[in-house]
């Protein structure tokens, strides 16, 4: 599969299906570090219909952790990424649990959908943000999934067959999650371990249904969106449904959406006011991103040129974003150029524009200027975690190893368990020639990724390098005793 690069990231040229996703995941419940019996409830017990909030929050976590270690499809965009968890911050601020700690992801995908983890994760498909003819219809979705986690949807759905064993308690969790994107790969690989009580409770019943309806309108109106953009869009998805009577998306799969279900929506939408709410910048911004990784690079090109011939937008400027996109892609780094100068008339600025213009530069062979474009952009955006990674990545690139390390060493104060800094002190520590200190860095990549057997390759791989002092050799010593004794404790939870 060919791979590009934007903004310093890889990027597959076609999109890869869900189910390499869905297969990853189920592997991973069946096999991978499960958890200690004395963490799981008793089934079937009265007092215990729910699944324990911490036990819930862990099975996430490790999900993730392997989505993001393994899965070709999670979409490494910090820009992307941090729009979604804006809009998402925003609309979880207005739910009924404000502080679950909400956490959105990108994939990588062109099919129509949005699933709920457990712990609060929430992955949303390419094709989901592109489809979005405004953000509160986007808005809508993602308040919809909120209310799945908020009122523990997943959980309780798990808990509704008494004969359901402990031991199958994480594949059962995450077969639902599967299920949510592609029936059959779930189907196939729920064959052999209760394919029947699990295929009753593939997708969310209808009263979990109509109560991330009610809940998710109220999100909606809370949190100042367009309260018309969740029956808007789910709307045109059932009217999608008949013209395609056998290729419903993969939300309405997971999700049935009944005529009363729309019938409440928009009654509760015709009951207020009419508040017309503007995209944000970023929303457009997004938008035109991804459709400018769809197809070719030419064809891209194409769509966007005729899109500004043809004055066929609602903002000159994400338009001339996805061509500059598009620019980038082709490696026409002139032509690119020309859009963002275009786009600075307009007086639009936000940090996925700045930054582009970075990465153009350091494209174009110019790390200085790009180094001096991310330091006007990180004083404009200190926070903003795409010109962060981005200035690293541009030391990098000029080769001042040295910065690079001080400057990622000074984020994680901050933020120490990001992985992608440890990741630059890494590729600051190879550049500098020290082996030892490369390793231990990437030791902690591995820690942070779940990937105990990783992180104890690494701590031994640093420990034979011979050139640490006496202080690294000790810290390196310690973690690598620290690793293996958690290795240990993990494969006994395996024979368990």
């Amino acid at each position: 599969m060919g791979q590009i690069r934007i903004f310093g990231l890889r990027y597959h040229s076609t999109m890869p299906r869900t189910s390499r996703l869905l297969a990853l995941l189920l592997a991973f419940a069946l096999a991978a570090q499960p958890l200690r019996a004395n963490e799981l409830p008793e089934l079937g017990d009265a007092a215990s219909n729910d699944l324990p909030l911490n036990v819930e929050k862990k099975i996430g976590q490790r999900i993730m952790h392997e989505i993001r270690w393994r899965e070709p499809s999670y979409l490494d965009d910090p820009d992307i990424e941090a729009y979604l968890n804006q809009l998402g911050g925003r609309l979880a601020a207005a739910s009924s649990d404000p502080g679950f700690g909400y956490v959105f992801f990108p994939i990588n995908d062109p099919s129509i959908n949005a699933f709920a983890m457990p712990g609060g994760y929430i992955g949303v498909h390419t094709g989901l943000i592109i489809s979005a003819q405004t953000e509160s219809e986007l808005a809508g979705v993602l308040a919809h999934e909120i209310s799945h986690v908020s009122q523990r949807h997943i959980a309780r759905q798990v808990f509704q067959s008494k004969q359901i064993s402990m031991a199958s308690m994480a594949a059962m969790l995450v077969a639902l999650l599967a299920a949510r994107s592609n029936s059959q790969v779930a189907g196939a690989a729920m064959a052999g371990s209760q394919a029947g009580a699990i295929s009753a409770q593939l997708a969310f019943s209808r009263d979990f249904e109509r109560e991330s309806d009610r809940l998710g309108f109220e999100i909606l109106r809370k949190s100042g969106m367009d309260t018309r953009g969740m029956a808007d869009f789910f709307e045109r998805l059932q009217k999608s449904v008949r013209l395609y009577e056998n290729n419903a998306t993969a939300y309405l799969r997971t999700h049935p959406l009944t005529g009363e279900r729309l019938t409440d929506m928009q009654n509760r939408q015709q009951s207020q006011p009419y508040r017309q709410v503007m995209d944000s910048v970023d929303f457009q911004l997004v938008r035109a991103r991804l459709r400018a990784m769809q197809g070719t690079p030419a064809e891209a090109i194409r769509m966007f040129r005729s899109e500004l011939e043809e004055r066929k937008y609602a903002s000159e400027a994400a338009v001339r974003f996805g061509l500059a996109s598009a620019y980038f892609r082709a490696r026409d780094w002139a032509a690119a150029e020309a859009e963002m100068a275009a786009i600075r008339e307009l007086k639009v600025t936000t940090p996925m524009l700045e930054r582009m213009r970075a990465e153009l530069a350091l494209a174009r062979g110019d790390a200085p200027g790009a180094l001096a474009l991310y330091r006007e952009g990180l004083v404009r955006y200190p926070q903003n975690q795409g010109m962060i990674y981005g200035n690293g990545m541009a030391l990098i690139a000029a080769r001042r190893f040295a910065d690079a390390l001080r400057f990622a060493e000074l984020q994680l104060l901050n933020t120490p368990e990001d992985v992608r800094l440890h990741k630059m002190r890494a590729e600051s520590f190879a550049g500098l020639g020290q082996r030892a200190m490369q390793h231990r860095a990437l030791a902690e990549v591995f820690v942070l990724q779940g990937q105990t057997a990783g992180a104890v390759e690494q701590l031994t791989i640093a420990q034979k390098a011979g050139d640490a002092n006496f202080y690294e050799s000790s810290e390196i010593d310690a973690r690598l005793r620290e690793m293996k004794k958690r290795q240990f404790e993990e494969l006994k939870e395996k024979r368990f």
